[in-house]
């Protein structure tokens, strides 16, 4: 099997500088990271150097209305760790109805219902089929996630929310518009329980649609959590198709340190070989630090028989 190590060192340094202008106000915040990679392939890597650093600050401008609305605006800058320089990334702008939802406008970075339900299964650390490099590509159902997006998301209702998202022509080439739904549930005659549904749909400009539903449950009992969740997509051609399934389990040893497993299995039907993916994390908590830790193995990357790997993930995380 090809050996991929993966040693990440994050420090996310936060601060929060508000005041007010009127009728206004300013928030900013900040974050960094540093990353070690290693591993056989040197695609994995970022130029021969295994050492990265990212970063970004992102800044919400929000003020309230006379009719007791409230509108927000927030941009990101953030630094490009393949090598570029700044970038300014996602940004958007959120009305709060003041009882009946938000409206949110994504010029950029915005992220549909669906792509909020590609795993949500719990796990240590990482997702099952994270930290190896190419597990994602084209093995997960998740929405979509791109600019100028409309995403409405409404208020709780009685242990149960909402979200729609609209996407018009989210591929110039293909893809005429994107819509999806999510509701998720938390019944508060059933403590601990979360339910949640999703389905997406693209209309092609070929006049066809691909479909995508999630499905999952989701269940606390005491310190442990147990998840399993079913994703599907279905085109009009084969290459369209792909069934995800998950299952994950977390146990909190203390309020400090949470360990947990995760398992996944994504087939294309495409007379290809199922990927299959595990994962081994824990993560620790000491005031305002976190040390996390992750070993995932994945055979059959991205349906390629002769693609077994294994990663591991280690990261220290700064927040003050």
């Amino acid at each position: 099997m090809n050996k991929f190590t993966k040693i990440g060192l994050s420090a996310l340094a936060g601060s929060l500088v508000a005041f007010s202008a009127q009728a206004g106000s300013l928030s900013a915040s900040g974050a960094a990271s540093m990353t070690f990679s290693n591993g056989d392939d040197k695609s994995l890597t970022h130029e021969g150097n295994q050492w990265t650093m990212g970063d970004s600050v992102t800044m919400t401008g929000s003020g309230e209305m006379d009719n007791g609305m409230t509108i927000s605006v927030s941009f990101e800058i953030d630094n490009d760790d393949t090598g570029g320089g700044n970038v300014y990334d996602s940004h958007s702008m959120t009305l709060d109805t003041n009882g009946f939802g938000t409206i949110t406008f994504a010029g950029h970075g915005g992220s549909s219902a669906m792509s909020a339900l590609d795993d949500v299964t719990p796990n240590g650390y990482q997702e099952s089929w994270d930290v190896v490099t190419g597990a994602e590509t084209s093995t997960l159902v998740g929405g979509h996630s791109g600019d100028n997006m409309f995403t409405y998301k409404s208020p709780d209702m009685g242990g149960a929310t909402v979200t729609v998202a609209y996407l018009n022509a989210s591929d110039a080439v293909t893809d005429k518009s994107y819509m999806d739904f999510s509701i998720v549930a938390k019944p508060e005659m059933v403590d601990g329980l979360e339910i949640g549904y999703g389905f997406g749909e693209t209309e092609e400009t070929t006049g066809t649609a691909i479909d995508e539903t999630a499905m999952y449950v989701k269940y606390t009992y005491g310190s442990m959590t147990v998840g399993y969740q079913v994703n599907e997509a279905d085109g009009p051609n084969a290459s369209n198709d792909l069934d995800f399934t998950a299952i994950g389990i977390s146990y909190a040893v203390t309020d400090d340190l949470t360990i947990g497993y995760s398992t996944s299995e994504s087939d294309n039907g495409n007379d290809s070989d199922v990927q299959e993916a595990t994962a081994i994390g824990a993560s620790f908590t000491s005031g305002g630090i976190t040390v996390s830790g992750s070993m995932n193995s994945v055979d059959n990357v991205g349906f390629d028989a002769s693609a077994d790997r294994d990663g591991y993930e280690f990261g220290v995380v700064f927040a003050f």
